[in-house]
C-alpha cells in the first residue's frame, strides 16, 4: 500500500500545470515557499510556472509567466523578499483584468494557482475562482479560446499561503515573514537598549502591523517593555497618568531606561490614533525625560528569513502542491495554515471573513470581540504581557508558598527569560521565590538565595544561564538536597533544563520513597538546544541554535558558490537527537542530513556522493551536507569527509566544519524569548495551585504522579504531563523520545534536494474550520 501511494505521489501531477505568484507586500520566507512549490510540483510530475510581478503579471501575460525548472529556485531559500516580484495590482480587481488573466492561464494549460500573499490577495484569488466558468464562457464567445481549451481547463484550483509580516490573518498561528520581522525588531531593540542605558533615555519604538498589534505585543514580551500600545486593546482613558506613573516607578527602582512599543495602528478607546510623537511629547512635557522616537519602517520587511520562516515556507509550499493536485471542483479554495506545529488546510473565505470581522469590531469599538476573534494564541500572549507588566510585586503580609527555580544541564538561550517570568509571576502570586545556582549541585551545597522583582530585571534578552547550570544528577546528593529543602522551607521546584532536568526530576520522584522531604511538586521546563526532552515538541533554546547554524550554512554556501565544485560537511550538536541537523538541513537547503534516528549504511553514503557528482554537472556547483554529532559511531565527520574527498577527486573538493559550542551561545531568538516567558509563567501558576492542593496539616506532601510533570508543547497546546507517563516514551540509552514529530518532515528535505523520497511518510493536512482552530490553539 505504501509503495503504491509513493508511486501515486510521483505521478499525481502528470499532465497538470501549477502557477505560483507572490502578491501584495513582500515577506521574508516567500522564496522558501516558492522553492518548495516548484520542486515538490516537479517531483509529482507537474509543470510549474512562475508568475512574475504578482497579479499584474497574470494580467499582462507574455514573458511574465515563465516555466520554472529545478535550478530556477537554487540559492534562494536564504534570500529575503520574493525573487518573482510582487506588485499591488488594480487591473486584476476589475473584471476585464481577470478575463485577460484567465485567457493567459488557459493558453498555457494552467488550472492550479498557488497565491502567496495577504488577505487582499487571497480574496482576489477566490473571486477569480468563483468567476472562472463565466470568464471561460465569455472568452469562448469572443473566440479567444477554443471549446477544447474550455474542456481542458473546466475548473480552477486555488490554494493560498499567507505571506505577511503583520500576522494579521485569522486562521493561522503564524504567517510567513512574521518571525523574521520579529528578528529584525529585536535586533534593533537590543541595540537601542545599550545606548538608552548609557544615557538614561526613554525610547519610543514604532513597529509595523497595520491594524494588528501582534508584532508590537510579541516585541514587548521579548524585551520586557514598560508599555505597549496595540489597536486590539486600547488603553483606558486615564492612560497618560498611568503611563507616566509606570515610567517613574521603573526609574525609581534603579532602571536606567524605559522602552515603549507602539503598533503603527494604535488607537485610544474612542478610535483616535496614538502616535509615537504624541507619546514622546507627553513623556518630555510631564516627566522631562530625555526621549527619542525610532520608527522601524521597512527594515522589518528586509533581511534574511529566519530558520522558522524558511521551514514554515517549505512545509506550506509542499502542502499547497498536495492540496492543489488533490483538489476537485467541489473543494473550497483553501489556505494552508499553521496550528501549533501542524500544517492544516482551512477554507479561504472563512479566514478572510474572520479577518474582516476583527477590523469591523475595532471600527465599532468592540475591542473585547476583536481580541477573541484574533484567537486564543493572541489572547494568551496579551495575558502573559499584562501579568508581567506590573512594576513591582504586591506587598504581602504572609508568604503563600516557597518555590525554588533552577537551571540544569547545558546552557540554552532563553533559560533566563523562563527564570524571569517564573520569579515575577511567583512574586505577583504572593510567593517567596528562591533561585538555586549551579543546578542540583547548588541545591545540595545550599547555593540558594531569594529573588526580588529587580533581581531578574533585563534577563529576557540575555543568552546562556545567569544562575549557572551543571549536568550533575541528584541521586547521590539526596541527603544534602533533602536537608536544604527543609532548611529553606522549599515547597515546590521549577527545573529549567534539558535531558538532565528530566532524568533528575525522575530521580527526585523515585527518591520520594526514602526521603519524605522530596515529596514536593516538581515541574520541568524543557530548555536545550538538542530538543530531546520527552513530552514537548519544542525546547527553549533550539530555535536560537537553529538560527545560528543557518547563518553559518548560508556563509559556507556563499563561499562554495564563489569557488565552485565544493562540498561542505557540517557537524551539528544534539547528542543522538537529529532535530538540529534535520531542521538546519531543511532551512539551509542541504543535500543530505545524517541522523541517528534514520540509520544509513555505506550504500547510502555512496548514493549521496553519486548524487553530488551529478549535481556538479548542472549549473549548481556546490553541496552542503549536515551531520548530527552522534549519528553513527563509525561514520564520523572525518570518515565522511575522507570518503567524499576520495570519491569526489577531480569533480569536487570537500571541506568540513564542526560548529561546536557556538550553537549554545548568542542572544535568544524572539521565539525562544516568548516561548520561555510563557512556559515560566504557566509553570509557576501550576506550581502555586499544586502546592495548595497538596498541603496536609500545614505542610506540603505531594506523592501522586500528577505532582511531578513536564510542561511541554504538544501539537497545539502547552500541557502538563506526569513524568511517570513519559518514562514509557523515552529511549534512556540515547537520551531521546521514542517518537519524534519532526521525522515526518524528513521526506520533504529529500525531495527538495532532488532525491526520490516516499511522500506517504510525510505529515498530511486535513481541511478544518477556523472557529475550531482558534479555540484549540495555544501556540507561542
Amino acid at each position: 500500500m505504501k509503495h503504491d501511494s509513493h508511486l501515486e505521489a510521483k505521478t499525481l501531477g502528470l499532465g497538470k500545470a501549477i502557477a505560483v505568484l507572490t502578491s501584495g507586500g513582500d515577506a521574508q520566507g516567500m522564496n522558501a515557499a516558492v522553492r518548495a512549490v516548484v520542486r515538490v510540483g516537479l517531483f509529482t510530475g507537474a509543470r510549474v510556472f512562475f508568475v512574475h510581478e504578482g497579479y499584474q503579471g497574470l494580467v499582462d501575460g507574455g514573458g511574465n509567466i515563465k516555466e520554472a525548472n529545478w535550478e530556477s529556485v537554487s540559492m534562494i531559500v536564504q534570500l529575503g523578499g520574493t525573487i518573482i516580484g510582487s506588485a499591488r495590482c488594480k487591473d486584476f480587481f476589475e473584471r476585464p483584468g481577470r478575463l485577460q488573466a484567465a485567457c493567459n492561464l488557459v493558453k498555457l494549460g494552467i488550472t492550479n494557482l498557488c497565491v502567496i500573499g495577504g488577505d487582499g490577495s487571497l480574496t482576489g484569488a477566490d473571486t477569480f475562482r468563483a468567476e472562472w466558468s463565466g470568464l471561460l464562457a465569455e472568452l469562448q464567445k469572443e473566440g479567444k479560446i477554443t471549446e477544447d481549451e474550455v474542456k481542458k481547463s473546466s475548473y480552477l484550483n486555488i490554494v493560498g499561503l499567507v505571506g505577511s509580516i503583520d500576522n494579521d490573518f485569522c486562521g493561522t498561528d503564524m504567517t510567513i515573514g512574521t518571525d523574521s520581522a520579529l528578528h529584525r525588531i529585536i535586533e534593533i531593540v537590543d541595540a537601542i537598549t545599550t545606548t538608552a542605558q548609557s544615557h538614561q533615555r526613554t525610547f519610543v519604538l514604532e513597529v509595523m502591523g497595520r491594524h494588528c498589534g501582534y508584532l508590537a505585543l510579541i516585541t514587548s514580551i521579548a524585551c520586557g517593555a514598560d508599555w505597549v500600545f496595540v489597536p486590539e486593546c486600547p488603553p483606558d482613558d486615564d492612560w497618560e497618568d498611568h503611563l507616566c506613573r509606570r515610567l517613574t516607578e521603573t526609574r525609581c527602582r534603579g532602571s536606567r531606561l524605559n522602552i515603549i512599543i507602539v503598533a503603527e495602528g494604535a488607537i485610544d478607546r474612542h478610535g483616535k490614533p496614538i502616535s509615537s510623537e504624541n507619546i514622546k511629547d507627553l513623556v518630555v512635557k510631564r516627566l522631562g525625560y530625555d526621549t527619542r522616537v525610532t520608527v522601524l519602517g521597512h527594515v522589518q520587511r528586509g533581511g534574511t528569513p529566519s530558520a522558522f520562516d524558511r521551514i514554515l515556507g517549505s512545509r506550506m509550499g509542499m502542502e499547497a502542491v498536495m492540496a492543489l493536485l488533490e483538489g476537485t471542483p467541489d473543494t473550497p479554495a483553501s489556505v494552508v495554515s499553521l496550528c501549533g506545529n501542524q500544517a492544516v488546510r482551512v477554507p479561504l473565505m472563512e479566514c478572510v471573513q474572520v479577518t474582516k470581522d476583527v477590523t469591523k469590531a475595532m471600527q465599532n469599538k468592540k475591542f473585547d470581540d476583536a481580541m477573541k476573534l484574533r484567537g486564543r494564541s493572541f489572547q494568551n500572549n496579551w495575558d502573559v504581557y499584562t501579568r508581567l507588566a506590573h512594576v513591582k510585586a504586591p506587598v504581602v503580609s504572609q508568604v503563600k508558598n516557597v518555590v525554588a527555580v533552577m537551571n540544569v544541564g547545558a546552557p540554552a538561550a532563553g533559560m533566563n527569560a523562563a527564570v524571569r517570568s517564573s520569579v515575577r509571576i511567583g512574586l505577583i502570586q504572593g510567593n517567596q521565590v528562591l533561585v538555586v545556582h549551579d543546578g542540583f549541585e547548588g541545591l545540595a551545597k545550599g547555593q540558594i538565595e531569594e529573588a526580588s522583582w529587580t533581581y531578574v530585571g533585563g534577563w529576557t534578552g540575555q543568552g546562556g544561564s545567569k544562575l549557572g547550570t551543571k549536568r550533575t544528577l541528584p541521586k547521590k546528593l539526596f541527603k544534602e538536597i533533602s536537608a536544604n529543602i527543609t532548611k529553606y522551607k522549599i515547597q515546590g521546584l521549577i527545573i529549567i533544563g534539558g535531558f538532565e532536568a528530566y532524568t533528575g526530576a525522575l530521580e527526585l520522584m523515585e527518591g520520594r520513597a526514602k526521603f519524605e522531604e522530596l515529596c514536593i511538586p516538581y515541574v520541568v521546563i524543557p530548555a536545550t538546544v538538542s530538543n530531546n526532552v520527552p513530552g514537548s515538541d519544542f525546547s527553549v533554546g533550539a530555535d536560537t541554535a537553529l538560527n545560528a547554524i543557518c547563518m553559518t550554512c548560508d556563509r559556507l554556501k556563499q563561499s562554495a558558490e564563489g569557488t565552485k565544485r565544493r562540498v561542505f560537511i557540517i557537524e551539528t550538536m544534539g547528542g543522538y537527537c537529529g532535530y538540529l541537523a534535520t531542521m538546519a538541513g531543511l532551512a539551509a537547503g542541504a543535500d543530505a542530513a545524517y541522523i541517528f534516528e534514520e540509520p544509513f549504511n555505506i550504500h547510502d553514503l555512496q548514493a549521496n556522493v553519486e548524487h553530488l557528482v551529478q549535481k556538479m554537472k548542472s549549473t549548481v556547483k556546490r553541496g552542503l551536507i549536515v551531520r548530527n554529532e552522534k549519528c553513527n559511531e563509525n561514520y564520523t565527520t572525518d570518515f565522511i569527509f575522507n570518503l567524499y574527498s576520495e570519491e569526489g577527486k577531480g569533480i569536487f573538493d570537500s571541506r568540513k566544519n564542526v560548529l561546536g559550542h557556538m550553537q549554545q551561545g548568542g542572544s535568544p531568538s524572539p521565539f525562544d524569548r516568548n516561548f520561555a516567558t510563557k512556559m515560566g509563567a504557566k509553570a509557576m501558576t501550576w506550581m502555586s495551585t499544586k502546592i495548595q492542593e497538596n498541603i496536609r496539616n500545614g505542610r506540603v506532601f505531594a506523592n501522586s504522579p500528577d505532582s511531578a510533570c513536564v510542561l511541554g508543547m504538544r501539537k497545539r497546546a502547552l500541557i502538563f504531563q506526569p513524568l511517570c507517563d513519559l518514562k514509557e516514551e523515552t529511549d534512556f540509552e540515547h537520551r531521546i523520545p521514542k517518537e519524534q514529530w519532526w521525522m515526518r518532515i524528513r521526506p520533504l528535505l529529500k525531495i527538495l534536494a532532488k532525491y526520490d523520497a516516499d511522500l506517504d511518510a510525510t505529515e498530511h493536512a486535513h481541511l478544518e474550520h477556523v472557529k475550531r482552530m482558534s479555540a484549540d490553539s495555544t501556540s507561542p
